[in-house]
């Protein structure tokens, strides 16, 4: 029966090629299923044969790490060089945009709380 064993929504172009790229170099019988156009199924990757599954997902978990890994030492590195992202930063790139979530923010905050302020009186 088949497993699921990897799910491809959100995920970036990049790291879905990866996966499949480990999945085929490790000889592991897999197909891929899409959502469809009203989005009703699974963008996944799904194992054939439930005996490779313990192996699988090994392979995977070890390649999350070393992704896991890979990402914080880049984002450390941003912070040493002081190109991290940050809420000045995108401040000054997008302006507009930061302002807007911000209003929505306060907005969303005083729809929220208004019922209670009244209750206060």
């Amino acid at each position: 029966m088949a497993h699921l064993l990897f799910r491809l929504r959100n995920v970036t172009d990049e790291e879905a090629v990866e996966v499949r790229q480990l999945l085929d170099e490790q000889g592991f019988d897999v197909y891929e299923t899409q959502a469809g156009f009203f989005r009703l199924g699974v963008d996944a990757i799904w194992l054939r044969n439930s005996a490779q599954r313990g192996a699988a997902e090994a392979a995977l978990a070890a390649y999350q790490k070393n992704r896991q890994a890979n990402a914080r030492q880049e984002h450390e590195e941003a912070v040493a060089r002081g190109d991290a992202p940050t809420l000045w930063r995108r401040l000054i790139a997008n302006p507009f945009q930061v302002t807007l979530v911000m209003v929505a923010v306060v907005l969303i905050a005083l729809l929220t709380l208004l019922p209670f302020m009244g209750l206060a009186r």
